[in-house]
């Protein structure tokens, strides 16, 4: 019988509960009495009008009350943080260094506690989450070492406002972050929506302890957008996240002298033709899933010459069916989690009973793994993975980012039809193509419309020196990683490259 807390109270249950109560020892001021989250800002912390839970996927439980700010308060704190910049711009870039390497010395002091507290926020398996953490404080040691050069006859712009998706909060927002705020910025980050708050603001504490004019705000993003984009004080906006967000945020910004680098969705296809390397791909395949395909890398799209179809499934469906779906923290091994919440799950399931109502065949549906749960454990965020075949045009799953382990396979008869296929979302951050011909690679590399391209093999976002952007629709303003990171959010001789309007 399964041990207990309060009345039917599992005990692994209380495990986010333990970890809330060891983070309100490491860093008190961030919580009030009541041991709810503040807002930092401007080396204030802010008392909201209102909390809003933090609701972990894994089993449903809240986890901590984060701020809920009002756009009054918002733009109030765009007005302090802003009041952060001369002082911190007009320190020494040697003094900013050594601020940021102090902060990322109490980051590696509460790693751990942070790690554990992302895989709850947000449903990474430890592995995960320490990867997300540990990219983001070897990305910016990396930065530390080079930015001497970087900075070169350069000067920060001001105040920068961070949107970001809910999925890499380290690697890629605090990451930016810190990369802002060591280029001479300060800076204003939103909670993502839909989860990775609770860790998010017990690292932004630890920023705060050492020294970083950096703030984190969180609320409703229609009630914070108009202070977190259009404020005159904004100097720059770096956004991640879908493209009618991200469309609307470009159409506020492209006329402005505002600086700014906008990361949207796009469709990531794999394309096979002439090609028999089969265990390669399956591993390419298996890989592919890596936190159920909640990546705007994410591979989801598969376009396939007619002829070898019926390999692919094969190689497919035995890559796949070794996957192991489950809770991500007892201590089985799993390969993925749950999805950011119930309700992108039940999202998915719908689109895809959708589509086979439609006539798309369901060429293969994972089970999840019963021994990786707990008894009763509420499991409505958890979906394995799914192959669908033959989605009609109509579908919207046949042009859209699913954002999770949701395969669309595609059977094409010519090389231009290969090529249509591939390109159906206007531009897209990564796409591959698979052949054993390299002049066959190279020529159709060349025409497929995504920033990074591989040839039998996957691409990802990259980090450190890598550049990444998108095309077409994927992407709007400058581009980043490495000395693009930098520039995006300075000025000097050299212009920030990127996907500028024409």
């Amino acid at each position: 019988m399964l041990e207990t807390g309060r009345v039917g109270e599992p005990l692994r249950h209380l495990e986010s509960r333990r970890l809330l109560i060891e983070a309100r020892r490491a860093v008190p001021e961030a919580f009030d009495a009541q041991g709810r989250l503040l807002s930092p800002v401007a080396g204030r912390w802010v008392v909201p009008p209102a909390w809003f839970s933090a609701v972990s996927p894994i089993d449903c439980s809240v986890i901590a009350e984060l701020p809920l700010l009002g756009a009054s308060q918002v733009a109030a704190g765009v007005e302090h943080a802003a009041d952060e910049f001369a002082p911190w711009a007009a320190r020494p870039l040697r003094d900013r260094a050594r601020a940021v390497a102090e902060a990322v010395v109490l980051i590696h002091a509460h790693r751990d506690l942070l790690i554990r507290i992302l895989a709850w926020d947000i449903g990474k398996t430890l592995p995960t989450a320490s990867n997300d953490v540990d990219r983001c404080l070897a990305g910016i040691a990396w930065y530390l070492e080079r930015m001497d050069g970087m900075l070169e006859d350069r000067e920060p712009l001001g105040l920068i406002s961070n949107i970001a998706s809910w999925n890499y909060p380290f690697s890629v927002l605090l990451l930016n972050v810190l990369v802002q705020a060591l280029s001479g910025n300060s800076v204003i980050a939103k909670i993502p929506t839909q989860g990775g708050g609770v860790s998010l603001t017990i690292a932004f504490a630890l920023l705060r302890r050492a020294g970083l004019p950096v703030s984190l705000v969180g609320g409703r993003g229609r009630d914070l957008s108009e202070a977190l984009v259009a404020h005159p004080r904004i100097a720059g906006v770096a956004f991640i996240g879908g493209r009618a967000n991200g469309g609307e945020v470009h159409r506020r910004l492209r006329d402005t002298d505002k600086r700014y680098a906008l990361e949207m969705e796009g469709v990531n296809a794999y394309a096979i033709t002439h090609f028999s390397d089969w265990d390669r791909l399956a591993g390419q395949i298996r890989a592919g899933f890596d936190f159920g395909k909640q990546r705007c890398t994410a591979y989801t799209r598969w376009i396939v010459e007619k002829s070898l179809v019926p390999k692919f499934v094969r190689t497919y469906v035995d890559a796949v069916s070794t996957l192991r779906v489950g809770h991500p923290l007892l201590g089985a091994h799993v390969d993925f989690g749950p999805l950011i919440s119930p309700s992108k799950a039940e999202e998915l399931r719908a689109l895809i009973a959708e589509a086979r109502e439609l006539g798309t065949e369901l060429l293969h549906q994972g089970e999840l793994a019963e021994d990786a749960f707990t008894e009763r454990q509420e499991r409505s965020a958890y979906l394995p993975p799914v192959l669908l075949f033959g989605i009609p045009r109509d579908s919207e799953l046949y042009l859209r980012e699913p954002f999770g382990p949701v395969d669309i396979l595609v059977s094409v008869d010519s090389e231009e039809e290969l090529l249509r296929e591939a390109n159906v979302s206007n531009g897209a951050l990564v796409a591959s193509v698979a052949t054993d011909d390299p002049e066959l690679a190279r020529r159709i590399a060349a025409r497929l419309h995504a920033f990074k391209v591989g040839i039998n093999a996957l691409r990802s976002r990259g980090d450190r020196e890598e550049s990444f952007g998108g095309r077409g629709g994927s992407w709007a303003g400058a581009f980043v990683g490495g000395t693009h990171l930098v520039r995006a959010f300075t000025d000097g001789p050299h212009p920030a490259e990127g996907n500028w309007p024409t």
